[in-house]
């Protein structure tokens, strides 16, 4: 049975497993996380009776489960599966699908927005900019891409920036060893008003000034790779000051197995970051779920994503095998955990499998499982 403290369940919708879920309107927007599936768009007027309103379907070998929305637009990654290009030596095309959604139960594609190599993963979407992680040719690995989308159907590229040693045409060596899923990629960037916060997975982190969007401008970095082995997800800043200060939290994700090359057992958590100074990060405080530190747990337990639109000091996170966390950040210096809910695991899983949370305007918190299902709840 479901478990919850200090929310009450809401509603549910039986759908495949997804990557990301928003709300816009009174619609959520669900990128799934395998085919057929692609996206699905939801009727949320009454969150006690979520509907299926549209449906797009993915081509296999690709998946499409990450997804924004505003103004009407739509846009949706197309990345490749890793297994696809292994078994089969090629691989469909990945980028970036932009739809007219202005009638969200009759989405309608504009155009398809192609890169290089395995696509684009994560994104975020300003209604006029789409901030994006793609693979682009003559680089190695994911770099940030900023797109205009003044005219959906023209995108012009405003601006790209890559960690020093990714521009493999230009000459540029790595300064790293690691490769494949260890090596540094631009992961997760998220705009704040003229900055933008740089998840780079095993490279760490980066604040980048974009005042002047046609050249960002790197004001700092954070990284403790050397020290705790999962890579950065996302630096997600907080829109208001707390005591006086400015704040970003940083989420770890649990990816890694914990085995004896793993210099810890602790699952990935999520860190609060003092940016008052920020060319000068300094973390201060951090949360892991009660019972998770020093013990053995299968991988995809720990942190995953923190609510991406911060509304207030209590956060909600996705938290992999443990559900939904919603974590008090008032004390930045003691990180608390107020209320949880842990849903049944999808038919035929072991474990939960929360990926992503949203909360929308009237306060209702929508938590994906990357199995199965759409889990809305609300704060008590």
């Amino acid at each position: 049975m479901s478990h919850c403290v200090g929310v009450r369940e809401v509603g549910y919708l039986d759908c495949a497993g997804g990557g990301q879920i928003m709300v816009e309107g009174n619609y959520a927007y669900i990128g799934h996380i395998t085919g057929p599936e692609g996206t699905s768009i939801v009727d949320v007027r009454d969150p006690g009776h979520p509907k299926v309103v549209a449906e797009l379907s993915i081509e296999t070998g690709l998946h499409s489960h990450k997804v924004r929305v505003a103004n009407g637009i739509m846009l949706i990654n197309r990345e490749v599966d890793p297994a696809t290009r292994a078994t089969t030596g090629h691989a469909p095309q990945g980028g970036l699908v932009i739809y007219d959604v202005s009638d969200p139960r009759h989405p309608h594609e504009i155009l398809f927005w192609k890169c290089a190599g395995s696509g684009v993963h994560r994104f975020t979407f300003d209604g006029r900019y789409a901030y994006i992680s793609p693979e682009m040719e003559g680089y190695r690995g994911n770099i940030v891409v900023i797109l205009d989308l003044a005219d959906p159907a023209k995108p012009v590229e405003a601006a790209r920036w890559w960690m020093p040693g990714q521009w493999t045409a230009g000459g540029e060596k790595p300064s790293w060893k690691e490769e494949g899923s260890r090596a540094p990629r631009c992961h997760h960037p998220i705009r704040m008003r003229d900055r933008l916060y740089v998840s780079y997975w095993h490279g760490g982190g980066f604040i980048l000034d974009i005042a002047d969007l046609s050249r960002p401008r790197v004001l700092s970095s954070i990284d403790w790779g050397s020290t705790f082995p999962w890579p950065m997800h996302s630096l997600v800043p907080v829109p208001f000051p707390i005591h006086g200060h400015r704040w970003m939290l940083i989420a770890d994700e649990d990816v890694l197995p914990r085995t004896a090359c793993i210099p810890s057992r602790m699952p990935a958590f999520l860190w609060m970051v003092n940016i008052t100074d920020e060319t000068k990060p300094i973390p201060v405080g951090s949360f892991q779920v009660e019972g998770l530190d020093g013990g053995e747990h299968p991988t995809q337990t720990g942190c995953h994503q923190p609510v991406e639109n911060i509304r207030g000091t209590e956060v909600p996170c996705a938290w992999f095998a443990k559900g939904l966390r919603i974590v008090d950040i008032s004390n930045p210096h003691t990180l608390r955990e107020v209320a949880s809910y842990m849903p049944d695991p999808a038919p035929g899983a072991n474990k939960v499998s929360s990926n992503d949370v949203f909360m929308d305007d009237r306060g209702l918190i929508y938590l994906i499982d990357r199995i199965r299902g759409l889990h809305i709840v609300e704060r008590l």
